[in-house]
């Protein structure tokens, strides 16, 4: 491992912080009993998902390597007071069984409205963190339709919206970072086959280090309102962010024309993990927005 860690100077800090996201959310997360949970036949897969609470739709996409627990937690209990949370784990992750299917942000899209038509759910609010949030830019690119309004954790709709750095990470990594981890007892203790660990790293680290990009025409089409919350420090290129925003209608003078129907938060003193954890300060901007 030290080896590993030499053979990189992006890899070290990197491997860090997902080992920290992964301690903090397992002892930190409230775990809840969901109210319904099982598997959707979608795309030659089987889709785990969990539901909590009664109220409109809201849908809660993992980031890279998480689970269900892992990465919302602590958002769950106050988000399902007063809403239907349904909280889906994409190809691969926890419950979610690994596929030889090219892992695509259409794909991927394609299978979180086949959990909404499963659940007979006609349109939904959709919260995506990092990875997650990137699928649910592609699923409001391709599903408008099923779309109320759309948040964005610390993510983006192209990898040139990482700083350099972060792009070199992605590229450096190796599956022999993550063994005996805590991710992977994390995905040891829900998945449905625990020998495909190694696949799952293979083909999620492949898919990490291939350049992707949404399309700002597609972008800027988005008919829902977007929330954008990121840290100031969290790894995306805030010049690209101002362009991202600005796509959406952002970055005007509102006093001198209308409110913008979507909003921008930049979290002061927080990085890609530590913004997950700014528990009351990321529920109070979705409380606001998808009131």
């Amino acid at each position: 491992m030290k080896n590993l860690f030499k053979s990189s100077k992006f890899i070290k800090p990197l491997f860090i912080m997902l080992i920290i996201m992964f301690t903090v959310t397992t002892l930190y997360g409230q775990k809840l009993t969901p109210s319904g949970s099982g598997y959707v036949p979608v795309n030659g897969s089987k889709i785990y998902y969990e539901v909590y609470g009664e109220g409109k739709p809201i849908v809660l996409l993992h980031g890279a390597f998480m689970t269900i627990d892992m990465n919302w937690g602590q958002l769950i209990p106050d988000l399902s007071k007063n809403h239907k949370v349904i909280a889906v784990e994409l190809q691969g992750h926890g419950h979610t069984p690994f596929s030889d299917r090219k892992l695509s942000h259409t794909t991927l899209a394609s299978d979180v409205k086949g959990v909404l038509d499963y659940l007979k759910i006609d349109k939904a609010d959709v919260i995506g963190y990092s990875f997650g949030g990137a699928v649910a830019y592609q699923f409001a690119i391709q599903s408008p339709e099923k779309l109320n309004k759309l948040v964005i954790i610390s993510a983006t709709y192209k990898s040139t919206g990482w700083v350099p750095e972060v792009r070199n990470a992605f590229k450096a990594m190796k599956p022999e970072l993550f063994m005996n981890s805590p991710m992977q007892e994390a995905y040891n203790a829900v998945a449905p086959d625990k020998t495909k660990w190694t696949k799952f790293l293979e083909q999620m680290i492949a898919s990490a280090g291939q350049p992707f990009d949404l399309g700002d025409s597609n972008i800027s089409k988005i008919p829902a309102p977007v929330l954008i919350i990121a840290g100031d420090n969290d790894g995306l290129d805030k010049t690209e962010l101002a362009k991202t925003y600005k796509l959406l209608g952002g970055g005007i003078s509102a006093d001198m024309a209308p409110m913008p129907k979507s909003q921008l938060a930049i979290v002061p003193g927080q990085g890609h993990v530590t913004l997950m954890m700014q528990t009351a300060t990321i529920l109070s901007y979705l409380n606001s927005f998808l009131k």
